[in-house]
């Protein structure tokens, strides 16, 4: 049987006017900016107009990812059609997607099967620009940053301790590290510099965490750029950037508004990537879905070590969220994988390999239950190979942990597909929950790390390099030790070794480096080998990729 590509159902689909998405949403025409037929932007100021309590916050997060996928916004999307079809008020608040992953090798963050938002062409590549206006707020930081210097630096900066680095939404190796300001002195102040990927860029995660406007503004300024030549920080603000970046991101920070396959009103909005950022969509987005909807529900970035982890002490911390519910998703191939069984073997059924990688998702569990103290449900998205007898061990062991199991099929049925999922999902937002963070504000950085390398990844402990303690030192003379921390680590692993799969124990982290997001309001805690700019893999994605004469685009998953 002949199975339709993703995009081939995204295009035989028959959309409905994002003019009728907003009614079902809730959203007056006066709230409404159209980006044609079937995308449009939402006024934030309905967040203050509208007066209906907010609805349950459910977050969906996943398994430590593995090749053979785990379909955490499929899942996503799944699970509010499902609702949906059982006669719940719902709405979808979903990342956009970056073009790096789109051209290179993971795809894109539409969902999948008969679960996807749409149009998804549109939203896997420039959708309504808010990526580009953002690297363009980014560059132009950048430039003025240059600029400045050229023009007699009377700020004293220090061109061997800028910070700020420019951005491409790009897999490009090759803009890592470059030195620039070459040709004379007309052509700039040589030095050296480097791209990052614009969903790495801090500009992305005040975007995302910002409340309003204001609150945006009032996060830029605060963006440290540099050092001066007395190790003093310079700011955005101290550039007089703040403005012209705001004018930039004035359209970029409304959300957007779009469907999934079956209606559902979905908010696609921001989107840093949740190994080298913090990994969530807009707290703008998030509150949009929450104020509308009886229930919304939201993905973050990778696995639970990553993604959730941010989502609960950064996002929700900083935003004043309380999650209801967690749905976990998995994969008994992916768990099969974990346990040691190459991508070619996991169509057999292996019992014992699937018992040597349930650890993974049962670490998973136990930190949504046990550190965060929230509801959580397993959703085990079944695929054709999967046996009873696999299936049941997930159900028995996850059993032991007090959590539900529920078979999900979303990708294969839609809505229709997870609407036993949904009702276990309602269930579990009437529960008692008693939220609370893997770490206390007030703790040293290092405490902060430590905390969540120990109760998170299940490590033993951190080993800080010469280069990051001096880091953590300056960071602590300026005040910046009371902020959350955001770490930078490989989605592979629990650890900073991407080749420790399952749930490895005995285990230390490397911190390399330490660096402030002042804006963004925490500190980047590098570990391991992570990169803030990917490369593109040997056969990228971009290479099946095409366009017709009619604009009919093929190749895009």
């Amino acid at each position: 049987m002949a199975f339709l590509s993703d995009i081939e159902i995204a295009q035989s689909a028959k959309l409905r006017p994002i003019t009728e998405i907003a009614k079902t949403a809730g959203v007056d025409e006066a709230y409404l900016e159209q980006y044609g037929k079937y995308k449009a932007k939402v006024d934030t100021a309905i967040l203050n107009d509208t007066k209906k309590e907010n609805g349950k916050l459910i977050l969906v997060t996943a398994i430590t990812p593995t090749p053979a996928g785990e379909g955490k916004t499929t899942t996503t999307i799944g699970l509010a059609d499902g609702l949906r079809r059982i006669g719940k008020n719902v709405m979808v608040a979903l990342r956009e997607p970056s073009l790096g992953p789109v051209f290179g090798i993971k795809g894109g963050a539409a969902g999948g099967g008969y679960a996807q938002v749409v149009p998804m062409e549109d939203i896997n590549l420039h959708f309504t620009g808010d990526f580009h206006a953002i690297g363009a707020a980014n560059n132009l930081l950048a430039a003025m940053l240059d600029n400045h210097i050229y023009q007699g630096n009377s700020l004293n900066i220090d061109p061997r301790r800028i910070t700020w680095k420019r951005c491409v939404d790009m897999n490009d190796r090759q803009l890592r590290f470059v030195t620039d300001g070459l040709g004379g002195r007309v052509n700039g102040v040589p030095r050296e510099d480097g791209f990052d990927i614009t969903v790495a860029s801090e500009i992305m995660a005040v975007f995302c965490l910002a409340n309003d406007m204001s609150d945006l503004k009032e996060r830029l300024s605060r963006i440290v750029v540099a050092y001066t030549y007395d190790e003093k920080p310079v700011t955005a603000g101290d550039l007089k950037a703040v403005g012209a970046m705001a004018a930039l991101l004035k359209d970029a920070i409304k959300p957007n508004l779009v469907q999934t396959l079956e209606g559902t009103p979905a908010f696609v909005h921001g989107g840093p990537f949740a190994n080298i950022a913090h990994g969530c969509n807009s707290v703008m987005a998030t509150k949009l879905a929450m104020k509308l909807g009886d229930y919304a529900i939201t993905e973050a970035g990778f696995g639970a070590d990553l993604g959730a982890e941010k989502f609960l002490d950064i996002k929700c911390r900083a935003a004043g969220l309380t999650p209801d519910a967690v749905v976990i998703v998995a994969t008994v191939r992916a768990l099969k994988m974990h346990g040691g069984v190459a991508k070619p073997d996991l169509g057999n059924e292996n019992l014992q390999a699937l018992e040597q990688g349930l650890p993974n998702l049962l670490r998973h569990v136990s930190n949504i239950k046990n550190v965060y103290k929230l509801p959580a449900v397993v959703a085990v998205n079944r695929f054709p190979t999967d046996t009873d007898a696999e299936i049941q061990l997930v159900i028995d062991k996850c059993r032991e942990l007090g959590v539900n199991v529920v078979l999900s099929t979303v990708w294969a049925e839609g809505g229709k597909g997870g609407e036993a999922l949904a009702h276990e999902v309602v269930k579990l937002c009437e529960q008692e929950k008693d939220f609370t963070f893997s770490y206390e504000l007030d703790a040293t950085i290092e405490e902060k790390v430590e905390a969540v390398v120990q109760k998170v990844y299940g490590g033993k402990g951190v080993v800080f390099a010469p280069e990051a303690k001096k880091q953590l030192a300056t960071l602590k003379a300026l005040g910046f030790d009371g902020l959350p921390v955001c770490m930078a680590k490989t989605q592979y692993s629990f650890s900073d070794d991407q080749t420790k799969l399952g749930a490895p124990e005995d285990f230390t982290v490397t911190v390399r480096q330490v660096k402030v997001a002042a804006g963004a309001g925490f500190v980047v805690v590098l570990t391991g080998n992570i990169m803030t700019m990917p490369g593109l893999p040997k056969v990228p994605s971009a290479e099946k990729i095409d366009v017709d004469e009619n604009g009919k685009i093929t190749g895009l998953f």
